[in-house]
């Protein structure tokens, strides 16, 4: 960056004044300091192998953000997150402070729990689970996909929980028992992951913190992918107006296996560090950030436009602790996702991120986050965007004929409410105008990504415009089991006994994947109906698509029904 660009990005607030003048002062590439200092990348020359400039260029390193989440004040998801950072809106409430709405609003049936585990449970642990099942389901990391995750070691469902555990409200009733490591246990525990999981304390650093560690569970193969995540919440009412709050969390993986996945790359993270300042000032503390970033992948702060700090948050979460990171990594990846520059001032607009530098060259678009922890602790972040992960996608072969779709949840209610949402969001493609997905890529996303619950429902539908409308009509109908039409539903609660074909036998899976090759599609939807998992041996699909969620909180809403 020239000294305009420096100046530029400090009076907008994406630049830190100590930052700031020390790319003025050029002393960026003093000797490195080892001591203290941890980082993670691809393969590359470790410290004292050579100068910075001289690493190799490692572009096709690096780890993919497959999925991202969160609750920020406000707004209920990521797409009113970026609705509101393109406005640069101020989300302090009229009272002090930026609070999450809705903090009780939980729903424990969804995940398996009773009304006295979720009144007693942590109000940051149950926004969590609300978050990192949003983002495991849109991924499609829920049901058969899951379960192929393997670790190095041949462990499956192979996911890592690494959780920035910041300021908490009390528990409605008596609290349950343990301490702030049950916010990283509680997931695993409930889906039934095998990867490696722990809470991180390094105050406003921690999401960053817990972000780098689980980049080295991925490197060193303990898991085959991550969930990193954050919640922060405060007194209510806020004690001062600067007070923020936010629940976010990414889900992690190695880019190659991401893109033989076909999983959707939202950004690539190219390198994570953190470091303890000791003694020294927060400009020495980031000198050493990114020495050691440029030390490692040959990325300088001349190729980085983009600046994400606290600072650039602050009106989005205002101090939100431990969560800040996340915000800010949130807000730099969809500013890459999206090619576009966001504003930071109320009246400015935002503006296409241009692929190519003053010189008419092509460059990568790259983003920095940095947060500085409280106690000393650093960390750092460098982001790209994907620049495969659209070429990819348009080569999806495509399936033909009639499909089978099955569909389940928890309850009835969640059932319904799940229903709608998908009709809602297929009817909207519809008017849009938009071929894809098709019928045969919902169809085989469904059976793949989602878990398998209680309540289901199978339909054989031609194309999109059919399911839309069959959906619609279960919607409007209610959850009946028994009645009749052309979708069929089973309620296998309080069911005693295994179902037929389920057990775990290597003649029952071939005799399910025979089916799936032979288009079976109505001896396959009576297996599901009949508590079969029948998804766990289907064809995977070539890529994942985004598809809605499982209705989280249908109570009192226009998805609400009876779980009767």
């Amino acid at each position: 960056m020239d000294n305009r660009q420096i100046l530029t990005h400090y009076k907008d607030g994406t630049l830190q004044r100590e930052h700031a003048l020390t790319l003025l002062r050029g002393a960026l590439f003093s000797a490195p300091e080892p001591a203290q200092l941890t980082d993670v990348a691809g393969p590359g020359p470790r410290p004292g192998a050579g100068p910075a400039r001289s690493a190799e260029p490692a572009a096709a390193q690096g780890w993919a953000v497959i999925g991202i989440a969160g609750r920020y004040p406000g707004v209920e998801d990521v797409d009113s997150f970026w609705h509101g950072v393109l406005q640069a809106r101020d989300t302090a409430s009229q009272g002090p402070g930026h609070l999450i709405g809705d903090i009780d609003a939980f729903d424990p049936q969804l995940f398996g729990l009773t009304e006295e585990e979720a009144t007693a449970a942590d109000p940051r642990e149950r926004l969590l689970l609300e978050v990192a099942w949003d983002v495991l389901e849109r991924c499609g990391h829920t049901g058969a996909r899951l379960q192929r995750l393997k670790a190095a070691d041949g462990a499956e469902r192979s996911l890592g929980v690494y959780v920035a555990a910041g300021r908490g409200l009390p528990a409605a009733g008596p609290a349950a028992p343990g301490g702030p490591w049950r916010m990283a246990d509680r997931l695993p525990e409930l889906l039934d992951l095998r990867g490696p999981s722990c809470t991180v304390d390094t105050a406003e650093s921690s999401f960053l913190t817990a972000v780098h560690q689980a980049l080295n569970a991925l490197t060193t193969g303990e898991c085959a992918a991550a969930l990193a995540a954050a919640a922060d919440l405060g007194p209510r009412p806020a004690p001062r107006p600067e007070h923020g709050e936010a629940v976010c969390a990414v889900l992690l993986k190695p880019l190659a296996a991401a893109r033989a996945d076909g999983d959707l790359v939202h950004a690539v993270i190219r390198a994570g560090v953190v470091a303890q300042r000791g003694r020294g000032g927060r400009a020495a503390a980031e000198d050493r950030l990114l020495r050691a970033t440029a030390h490692r992948t040959g990325i300088t702060p001349d190729d980085i436009t983009l600046w994400e700090t606290p600072q650039s948050v602050a009106r989005c979460v205002g101090d939100a602790g431990a969560a800040t990171g996340g915000a800010a990594l949130t807000r730099a990846v969809l500013q890459l996702h999206h090619a576009t520059l966001a504003p930071n001032l109320p009246g400015a607009e935002a503006v296409p991120w241009a692929p190519s530098g003053p010189d008419g060259a092509p460059v990568r678009r790259r983003a920095a986050v940095t947060v500085h922890g409280s106690g000393g602790v650093c960390g750092q972040l460098v982001l790209e965007e994907d620049g495969e992960g659209a070429a990819a996608d348009a080569v999806a072969p495509r399936a033909e004929g009639e499909q089978l779709v099955l569909l389940s949840a928890p309850t009835p209610r969640h059932l319904t409410g799940t229903a709608r949402q998908l009709a809602r969001w297929a009817a909207a493609l519809q008017d849009a105008g938009k071929s894809e997905p098709t019928a045969a890529e919902v169809a085989a996303e469904l059976r793949t990504g989602r878990a398998a619950g209680p309540c289901r429902l199978a339909v054989i539908v031609r194309d999109l415009t059919q399911l839309t409308s069959l959906l619609e009509e279960f919607g409007r109908e209610g959850p009946d089991p028994e009645g009749p039409g052309a979708v069929r539903r089973a309620d296998l609660r309080g069911r005693e006994g295994r179902p037929p074909l389920l057990e775990d036998v290597p003649e029952t899976r071939a005799y399910v994947r025979a089916l799936w090759q032979s288009g079976r599609n109505e001896q396959l939807a009576r297996l599901w109906l009949a508590g079969v998992d029948v998804g766990a041996e289907a064809p995977p699909p070539p890529r994942v698509v985004r598809l809605p969620g499982t209705a989280v909180r249908p109570h009192g809403s226009a998805d609400a029904g009876s779980d009767r």
